[in-house]
């Protein structure tokens, strides 16, 4: 009797199968560009935040960063005698502004930040309108984080998301301690920022 050469039935479902469930570990495995897009910024910021603290150490400097939430941006800037400069070091670019499909919230930490009730309002001891005119030069404004030579560094957070995504869900965390560490939090994963004041 002739032998039939061909697949079985079974054979040819149990192949199906395989390819199914490659094909759907594979379409689940692809990434998501905002998503990749928010971890890649937030690392991004937080190595910036390293190497800047640790030339501040190195070199005796201060050195600052600018939240500019509404335009999506954020600057490196260094003090000098003239005052606040923009960031003039070789590895480390002076600004750096976020995808349009990205968001970012911005928050100081620790509780000599977020008093409200103080006893008075910090402001110039001249009058300011009286010097407008010598001020034509206007200076960058001072950056909302310190990063000091003694590796202090202002407590934040900062939260890099994207726009059409739940922010507790999928947010990057980079938060700045009293005592100088800066770390890298993933999405889910909460550090209480009662730790950060």
């Amino acid at each position: 009797m002739p032998k039939n050469k061909g697949f079985t039935l079974i054979e040819v479902l149990l192949v199906v199968a395989l390819i199914a469930i490659m094909a759907s570990t594979v379409v689940f495995s692809l990434p998501d560009n905002n998503r990749d897009e928010a971890e890649q910024q937030a690392k991004s910021l937080w190595l910036r935040l390293q190497l800047l603290n640790e030339e501040a150490m190195l070199s005796g400097r201060d050195y600052g960063l600018r939240i500019d939430s509404t335009k999506n941006r954020y600057f490196l800037q260094q003090l000098e005698s003239e005052g606040w400069q923009p960031l003039q070091l070789d590895r480390l670019p002076y600004e750096t502004e976020l995808v349009k499909s990205l968001k970012f919230e911005f928050n100081l930490g620790g509780s000599a930040w977020q008093d409200q009730d103080r006893l008075f309002n910090p402001t110039s001891l001249f009058d300011e309108e009286m010097f407008a005119d010598l001020e034509e030069e206007k200076e960058l404004p001072a950056p909302q984080v310190f990063v000091m030579s003694s590796g202090e560094v202002t407590p934040f957070s900062i939260a890099i998301y994207p726009e059409d995504a739940d922010a507790e869900e999928t947010a990057w965390h980079v938060v700045a301690k009293e005592n100088g560490q800066i770390v890298l939090l993933q999405p889910g994963e909460q550090e209480e920022f009662a730790d950060v004041q």
